[in-house]
């Protein structure tokens, strides 16, 4: 019987291999390597921020390791995708 679980585990842990990298959901900060420097920003700033640019109904905003906030939002009837700089600088993704 224990050979028949040892195999079992054996075999999911080669598929879980197979499968890839896990992505860890959870803190963005667990994402980021031990060097970057994350700024006391917060998503209240950053929605302050993008309003005071013209968009609005600014929601989903996340920051990335690098201090650039992203969110989804609204600017002339159209939904976009937003980037704020840790400058100050609102753009479009993609831009």
């Amino acid at each position: 019987m224990r050979s028949k679980t040892i195999m079992t585990f054996v075999f999911a842990a080669v598929m879980a291999a197979a499968a890839g990298p896990v992505m860890i959901s959870g803190s963005a900060r667990a994402a980021c390597d031990a060097g970057d420097k994350i700024d006391k920003t917060t998503a209240d700033d950053a929605r302050k921020k993008i309003e005071a640019a013209g968009y609005r109904q600014v929601r989903n905003l996340r920051k990335g390791c690098d201090n650039f906030w992203h969110a989804s939002a609204m600017k002339d009837s159209n939904a976009v995708n937003v980037v704020l700089s840790p400058q100050g600088e609102v753009t479009t993704e993609g831009d």
